[in-house]
């Protein structure tokens, strides 16, 4: 059994959702959860501290270990006042699992920078200082656990669509994160990976319990990501409908990185031109990694 009973967990965007199904499934195996959300609209704006306020009442109602918090994660500052109270109520924090996330179209012709960085925000600076904060208690400890969230929308070009620039960019970023991170906790037991769910929640314009592609379908493999099982990092996990399938990078054999890649020779852009069949070669199973 996945057994959580000694560790403090913060899940963001955890009030609704993913988050909301994760939350849940780590407080029923012990874990003291922060609920962590703002309780912002449709379009990523706005305050409101009663979801996730309500959210932790639940599972505090149901007997389980939970707080509430709704701290702007969005700063450098924000995440290190969460992480220090959380640090300083708990005496250590094990997991973060980043799931609060925004999506929203605009043309690339129609980009602005508040729609940009709105994206970046929440995507990128929200991890990435959420991680930063952590990490003194987490290398204290020699352990901990983080999670964040990508999107296949990001991943593979099959499933991009029209309008999603801020969006895509803002979680393909996430990748390389976790690719950094994993390498600086490898000697602390601070395994770092990333999750690529698919389910039908708010972003969808969701606003009742789905029949199918449940949020809850996507917990069990966020929760195994977070536990003392996991000693694996730098995966991306997808999840979708129940079933998960675990990809990452990988160079091909016999590259010696970075002088030879096994690539065609070619040396002015003519030559890459007539060599382009055989440059532009995709792996025989098309996925993102092997």
């Amino acid at each position: 059994m996945l057994d959580f009973s000694t560790r403090v967990v913060l899940v963001t965007g955890a009030a609704r959702g993913i988050g909301r199904a994760c939350a849940h499934d780590l407080a029923r195996r012990g874990a003291h959860v922060i609920i962590h959300d703002r309780g912002t609209d449709a379009s990523g704006q706005g305050f409101d501290p009663a979801p996730a306020d309500r959210a932790a009442a639940a599972l505090v109602e149901a007997g389980l270990r939970a707080t509430a918090a709704h701290d702007d994660i969005e700063t450098r500052d924000g995440c290190a006042r969460l992480v220090a109270r959380i640090v300083a109520t708990h005496g250590r924090l094990d997991v973060v699992m980043h799931n609060a996330g925004w999506v929203g179209y605009q043309a690339i012709a129609a980009l602005t920078p508040d729609f940009l960085q709105r994206a970046i925000a929440i995507h990128l600076s929200a991890p990435t200082w959420l991680a930063q904060a952590a990490w003194p208690a987490m290398v204290e400890q020699q352990y901990g656990r983080i999670l964040l969230t990508t999107s296949d929308r990001a991943l593979y070009p099959e499933y991009a669509r029209s309008g999603l620039a801020a969006y895509a960019s803002t979680k393909i970023a996430a990748v390389g994160l976790v690719h950094a991170l994993a390498t600086e906790g490898a000697t602390h037991d601070i395994q770092v990976n990333a999750i690529s769910p698919v389910a039908k929640t708010r972003m969808w314009g969701i606003d009742r319990p789905p029949s199918e592609l449940t949020p809850e379908s996507i917990a069990p493999g966020a929760v195994y990501l977070v536990s003392d099982h996991c000693q694996d990092s730098g995966w991306i996990l997808r999840a979708s409908n129940g079933q998960f399938h675990g990809v990452r990078a990988r160079e091909a054999e016999g590259v010696v990185y970075p002088h030879d890649l096994r690539g065609v020779r070619a040396a002015t852009g003519e030559d890459v031109a007539d060599a382009w069949p055989r440059i532009a070669v995709l792996c025989p199973e098309p996925r993102f990694a092997g």
